[in-house]
C-alpha cells in the first residue's frame, strides 16, 4: 500500500493548488481524480471553456457590428463556423489540462485516475473504471471534490433540449430559441454567447433583478446593456413546467402577479446554481460530516469533523470561485505545514465575464446599510474616459464605498470593459486598508480603462472627480 503525508481528492483548482503547495512544502503527496483528465469542473467544463466561447462570439460580434466603424471592411458576409468555434474551445481547455498534468509531474505529485472514497480517516479506496480497487494511505486528506450543477425537483435534464452548462458549453447547432432559467452568472454568460451568434435569449429569474448576490446598481446596469444586446428578462417569475420533446421545449412560469407565462424554445439551459459534490465519498466512514445543504462542515482552519481531514473550495460553505478555492488549498497545505496563513473571505473578488464585464470585491450598498455602516459613495462612468472613447467601450461605471468618517475603502463595485482584470487594484488597495484618498492620489497612466478607479476615488473623496 502506498503512504503519503498528504492526499487530495479532486483536481479542481483547489485541489491542484493544494496538491502543489504540498509538495513545494516537502510533503510526499498523492492527487485522486475520477476523470482522465485534470482540472476540474473550472478547466473541464465550466471557466475555461466558456471564456474560450465568449472571446470567439466577441470577436465575431466586433466583425459584424463594430469592425465598419474602425474601417475594416471584410468582403462578404460574416460566417459561424459552430463546430470550429466549439473545436477550438475544446484546444484550448486541452491544453489547459496537459498544463495541470505537467504540474503535478513537475513537483513530483502522484496521480490516481477513480473514485476516491473514504475507507477510514486515514485510508481512501479508489475505484478506477473497470472496477479495480487501490487503496492508498494517507496522514492527511484534502476534499475538494467540487460541485455539481443543481436543478428543481420537477425538472428532468434529458440533456439534449433541458440541458445543463455542460452540454451548453458543446451544441452542435446555434439555438433558435434559448430560454434560460436562472439570471446568475452563469446562465448570463452563456445566454451571451448564443445571442451574439443569433439566437433568440430569453432569461428567466425568480429573484426581482439578475444578479441578486451583487450590488444593486451592478444589476440594474447588466440589465439594461444586456437589454440592447438583444436578450430579454422576465425577473420576478417562478417556473413551475418544464416539458421537453423531440424538438423543443415548453417552460411555464408564474409572473409576480401569479398570472402564468409561457416559453417555447428549442432549448432551455437550467442554471440555477451548484450544489456541493460528495457522491460516493463515502463521508461517514471517516467521521466527516455534512450540513442539511450537503456542504462538508468545517473550522477556521478548513478542517473538518476528523482532525486530519480538510475540505476547500464548492464542497464547503462561501461562494462557488474557482480563485476561492484556490486560496484554500494554499491555506491548508501551510495550516498541515504548521505555518500560519490566512484569508480574508471579504476580500475575494466576484467577476461576471460578459461584456461588459462585471466585477465587485467588498460591502455592497445594500450590505453597508443593513449593517448601520454611514458609508460615502463615488462613481465614475467609463464614456467619460478617452481610453473607452477610443476602444467603443462606453458602457458601465466605477463605483467606490468608503466609510464615512475613516475614508477606509469599504467596496468597489464595476461594470464596464476589462473589468474582470481591474477588479485586482480594488482588492490589492482594500488588502493594505487604503482609503479613497490613498487611491485618488495614485498616479494612474493616462489613457487607461484604470482611470476610472482614481477618478471614483476622488469622487469619493469630496465629490472631486475631475472629468465629469
Amino acid at each position: 500500500m502506498s503512504t503519503y503525508d498528504v492526499a487530495v481528492i479532486g483536481s479542481g483548482p483547489g485541489g491542484y493548488v493544494a496538491a502543489i503547495r504540498c509538495a513545494q512544502l516537502g510533503m510526499k503527496t498523492a492527487i485522486i481524480e475520477k476523470y482522465s483528465t485534470l482540472g476540474g469542473t473550472c478547466l473541464n467544463v465550466g471557466c475555461i471553456p466558456s471564456k474560450a466561447l465568449l472571446d470567439s462570439s466577441h470577436h465575431y460580434e466586433h466583425a459584424v457590428k463594430h469592425f465598419a466603424d474602425h474601417g475594416i471592411e471584410i468582403p462578404g458576409d460574416v460566417k459561424i463556423n459552430l463546430e470550429k468555434m466549439i473545436a477550438r474551445k475544446q484546444t484550448v481547455v486541452d491544453q489547459t489540462c496537459d498544463g495541470v498534468s505537467f504540474l503535478m509531474k513537475k513537483n513530483n505529485i502522484d496521480v490516481f485516475e477513480g473514485v476516491g472514497a473514504f475507507k477510514d480517516a486515514t485510508h481512501i479506496n479508489i475505484t478506477k473504471n473497470d472496477g479495480k480497487v487501490n487503496t492508498i494511505e494517507a496522514k492527511h486528506i484534502i476534499i475538494a471534490t467540487g460541485s455539481k450543477p443543481s436543478t428543481l425537483p420537477f425538472i428532468k435534464l434529458d440533456k439534449k433540449r433541458v440541458i445543463t452548462s455542460t452540454e451548453a458549453l458543446k451544441l452542435k447547432e446555434v439555438p433558435k430559441h434559448l430560454v434560460i432559467i436562472g439570471g446568475g452568472v452563469i446562465g448570463l454568460e452563456l445566454g451571451q454567447v448564443y445571442r451574439r451568434l443569433g439566437a433568440e435569449v430569453s432569461v428567466v429569474e425568480f429573484m426581482d433583478r439578475i444578479i441578486p448576490g451583487m450590488d444593486k446598481a451592478l444589476s440594474r446596469e447588466l440589465q439594461k446593456v444586456m437589454k440592447k444586446q438583444g436578450v430579454k428578462f422576465y425577473t420576478s417569475h417562478k417556473v413551475t413546467q418544464v416539458k421537453a420533446a423531440a424538438k423543443g421545449v415548453t417552460i411555464v412560469a408564474d409572473d409576480k402577479k401569479g398570472n402564468p407565462v409561457e416559453f417555447k424554445g428549442d432549448y432551455c439551459l437550467v442554471s440555477v446554481g451548484r450544489r456541493p459534490y460528495t457522491d460516493g465519498l463515502n463521508a461517514d466512514a471517516a467521521g466527516i460530516k455534512l450540513n442539511d445543504k450537503g456542504q462538508v462542515e468545517v473550522n477556521d482552519h478548513l478542517q473538518t469533523s476528523a482532525a486530519n481531514i480538510y475540505a476547500i473550495g464548492d464542497v464547503i460553505k462561501g461562494a462557488m470561485l474557482a480563485h476561492k478555492a484556490e486560496e484554500e488549498g494554499a491555506f491548508v497545505a501551510e495550516t498541515i505545514a504548521g505555518q500560519k496563513p490566512h484569508i480574508d473571505y471579504n476580500l475575494i473578488p466576484g467577476v461576471v465575464y460578459t461584456w461588459p464585464e462585471v466585477a465587485a470585491v467588498g460591502k455592497t450598498e445594500e450590505e453597508l446599510k443593513e449593517a448601520g455602516v454611514q458609508y460615502k459613495s463615488g462613481q465614475f462612468p467609463f464614456r467619460a474616459l478617452g481610453r473607452s472613447r477610443a476602444s467603443g467601450d462606453l458602457d458601465g461605471f466605477v463605483k467606490i464605498l468608503a466609510d464615512q468618517v475613516t475614508d477606509e475603502v469599504l467596496g468597489v463595485h464595476m461594470i464596464g470593459a476589462r473589468c474582470a482584470d481591474l477588479i485586482a487594484e480594488a482588492v490589492t488597495a482594500m488588502e493594505f486598508r487604503a482609503s479613497a484618498e490613498d487611491i485618488s492620489r495614485m498616479s494612474h497612466a493616462h489613457p487607461t480603462f484604470t482611470e476610472a478607479i482614481k477618478e471614483a476615488a476622488l469622487a469619493a473623496t469630496d465629490n472631486r472627480a475631475l472629468h465629469v
